[in-house]
């Protein structure tokens, strides 16, 4: 039987995440699988890998053939690799102890890349919320220029109109004794 790792996809229309499951390869897409040894959610920044490594290497070395878009996923999280130091090994390039040591090597840049990666990502975020609040306080603050200038109109025209009341009281008693 033909075996491949590939994506199954789940989730709603717009918002698919897929499984990464080893299936026989006359299978639907969907449809009956023989493991499922992950998950991929591309709708996150960065993309979220869930994987059973120690199966996903032993399917890898069996046989089973990856589909493209799995292919870069294992590669992705070290499993190509692997299988790569394990053929060395066996055609005695190396010893175990080393290869061992290329690909913790390869890890722990890789995990550096990821890391570095999702901070410049919440940098960006908070650098885009500081220019976002910003904006909004200069927003509040000619707002508040305005009602303060309206408040300022309103209360000199009450005043022209309370001075122009009390002139006309005291205008009014005059007239009326020069009679």
């Amino acid at each position: 039987m033909a075996t491949k790792i590939r994506l199954q996809r789940h989730g709603r229309k717009g918002y698919a995440f897929y499984q990464i499951v080893v299936a026989d390869s006359r299978a639907p897409r969907d449809g009956k699988f023989i493991e499922r040894i992950g998950s991929y959610n591309p709708n996150t920044n960065p993309a979220t890998i869930d994987l059973n490594f120690e199966r996903a290497l032993y399917w890898v070395l069996v046989g089973a053939q990856p589909t493209d878009t799995t292919r870069n996923i294992l590669s992705n999280e070290g499993v190509m690799l692997k299988k790569h130091l394990l053929g060395g090994v066996k055609k005695g390039a190396f010893d175990e102890a080393t290869a061992e040591a290329k690909f913790q090597a390869w890890k722990t840049a890789k995990e550096a890349a990821i890391q570095n990666a999702k901070d410049k990502n919440s940098e960006a975020a908070k650098a885009a919320e500081k220019a976002r609040l910003a904006a909004e306080q200069e927003v509040n603050k000619a707002k508040a220029e305005a009602v303060a200038k309206k408040k300022a109109e309103k209360a000199a025209a009450e005043a022209a109109a309370q001075a122009e009341n009390t002139a006309e009281t005291t205008e009014a008693p005059a007239e009326g004794s020069a009679e």
